[in-house]
């Protein structure tokens, strides 16, 4: 249980709406990272931009950046 309310829903925000409308597109579901950043939604939108930047740098492997993503998710408990 986490000790954060997530947030499931937009409740009319626009911001909210269109990133919660792409990640349950491309995944069907939100991320607990995404419901808990929606909180704050600037947050939320400079968090989503940081992660395209890493991904678009071409600075790691997507093979690596594949096996950190698996790590720190085994690290921190959760599943992937």
């Amino acid at each position: 249980m986490p000790r954060v309310r997530e947030i499931e829903q937009d409740g009319g925000d626009p911001l909210l709406r269109e990133v919660f409308a792409k990640e349950r597109e491309a995944f069907g579901s939100l991320f607990n990272t995404t419901k808990v950043f929606a909180h704050c939604p600037a947050i939320l939108k400079a968090a989503k931009q940081l992660s395209a930047a890493v991904e678009a740098s071409g600075l790691l492997d997507p093979q690596l950046r594949a096996l950190v993503y698996l790590r720190v998710a085994l690290i921190n408990g959760c599943p992937f």
